[in-house]
């Protein structure tokens, strides 16, 4: 199997698990902050969609453009989206259907566009090819995930 089917099917894996982890947390301990200027674990799933949505952005044009500039802001995203006034079940069904978007894309990848670039220095040039945004999304993705379980 190759990298992006085999990602694919550890994505399916932590989507799924994490929509059954999600059931067991109150609605209430979504909203609590553990210091004002902290994010709540609705705030943490929301960047987690925003995360999704820059690494979805880099899944498709890297596959037709090399070195394309896609930064990300991530404190400024959270705030601007506004997920801590947003009802929870809209949170998780975002999330779940962007990682569903990931996992068709990655399931039509070719192994030849892994290494294609993208850009995401803030000021300067930092080129990470698809491979490593691939890996890197599961690794932040798993991080996350455990925060807002704990």
């Amino acid at each position: 199997m190759n990298f992006a089917l085999q990602a694919k099917t550890e994505l399916i894996e932590i989507r799924d698990q994490a929509m059954l982890d999600f059931k067991g947390i109150a609605d209430a301990k979504w909203d609590d902050k553990p210091l004002p200027e902290k994010w709540s674990k609705k705030e943490i799933l929301g960047h987690l969609i925003d995360s999704a949505t820059n690494n979805l952005r880099r899944f498709i044009i890297g596959q037709y453009e090399q070195g394309t500039k896609i930064v990300y802001h991530q404190d400024e995203w959270v705030k601007y989206q506004d997920y801590q006034s947003t009802e929870i079940e809209d949170v998780k069904m975002l999330w779940k259907l962007l990682n569903d978007q990931i996992v068709r894309v990655l399931d039509h990848l070719p192994e030849d566009k892994l290494n294609h670039t993208c850009d995401t220095g803030k000021g300067k040039v930092e080129l990470h090819t698809l491979s490593y945004f691939i890996e890197d999304y599961i690794a932040h993705l798993n991080y996350h995930l455990q925060q807002i379980k704990a």
